[in-house]
């Protein structure tokens, strides 16, 4: 059971630092919105941990020793921390999952540049897709369809993310655009990255981004019917929020330059009334056949975690590569200081 003072903390955490998150969290039930109040608050900490420091290997490390101590049973004293554990021996939370959003955190520390729309897919699925498998297990979901949709949504609303925030993340040095895509486009990626100006250019790799998040928008929606009837207006309305953000930016002539897309309060709440409605149909529609239909290759991991119940440290040889390279990275700094 999560302490009600850390349960708090969370919330104001999300409030200020996720605001589309929590606007969404509104319409989940309780038994989930706590859970996911405090799964939320320990990911968006873990974060900015990685996020806001120049010593991002050292961030990774510690946020991996902080994963270990949560799924021991002695977190850290921090009411994130706390908190996370609490909401992870209580719904038997995958390891894997978890640990799929710190290898996402530890690509990012490599200052990772993905080269195809594939590639983007594989980084979207640990920093977003993780994410949602995690709320189907809050959600006492685990079936392998409704997983797949999940992870879906993830990538979706990652590829919103990226597509939004191209001019921030370039002027911070960074690019999650697929390369081949802008190459295509007649822009030089290196180039992009020194002057991030608006063009034509840009604008028509960011129309491609929407086009594909709209496509596993319209994947994932099939997924919410097959929830739990009281969980589906708060996932209704995260699909709205975020893809709400892709149409604000097609208003905007695809500018993510100077500009920074946003759903105003006044239209989250007209989405969320849009959640409410879509809700009540879901009720006495039938399934649609796409429900079915395989999860993306860079999902299926995640599909797979998320329907065990392994809470046990087994991480991938792959992932145990990354640490030993952010490790001698943290060794090199440390000996340089």
């Amino acid at each position: 059971m999560i302490n009600t003072a850390d349960l708090d903390h969370c919330r104001e955490a999300i409030r200020h630092g996720s605001r589309s998150f929590y606007t969404a969290s509104l319409l989940l039930p309780r038994e989930v919105r706590d859970p996911a109040l405090a799964l939320y608050a320990f990911c968006r900490l873990a974060d900015d941990a990685v996020d806001l420091t120049d010593e991002k290997a050292a961030s990774v490390l510690a946020l991996r020793d902080r994963l270990d101590l949560a799924y021991a049973g002695t977190p850290r004293d921090t009411p994130a921390d706390r908190a996370f554990a609490a909401m992870v021996a209580e719904h038997d939370l995958p390891r894997a999952l978890p640990d799929a959003l710190l290898e996402g955190f530890a690509w990012d520390a490599e200052e990772r540049r993905y080269a195809t729309i594939a590639d983007v897919h594989a980084y979207s699925a640990r920093v977003a897709s993780a994410v949602g498998a995690m709320m189907c297990v809050l959600m006492g979901v685990r079936e392998a369809d409704a997983l797949a949709r999940a992870c879906d949504l993830g990538v979706a609303m990652q590829l919103t993310n990226i597509a939004r925030d191209v001019g921030e993340d370039a002027r911070a040095g960074r690019l999650y655009l697929p390369t081949d895509w802008m190459t295509e486009a007649g822009i030089d990626p290196d180039a992009f990255l020194a002057n991030p100006v608006p063009g034509t250019e840009i604008a028509s790799v960011t129309r491609r981004m929407l086009v594909e998040a709209d496509r596993l928008y319209r994947r994932a929606t099939s997924g919410i019917q097959v929830l739990p009837a009281r969980c589906r207006p708060g996932i209704f309305a995260a699909r709205h929020i975020y893809a709400g953000i892709g149409t604000n930016l097609r208003r905007a002539g695809y500018d993510n330059i100077t500009y920074r897309a946003r759903t105003s309060t006044a239209t989250k709440l007209g989405l969320l009334v849009i959640a409410l409605g879509r809700s009540g149909a879901s009720v006495i529609m039938p399934r649609r056949s796409v429900l079915h239909a395989r999860p993306l290759a860079e999902t299926a991991f995640l599909v797979e975690a998320a329907a065990s119940r392994t809470q046990d440290i087994d991480r991938s040889a792959s992932l145990m590569d990354i640490f030993a390279t952010l490790e001698n990275q943290k060794n090199a700094t440390g000996s340089l200081s």
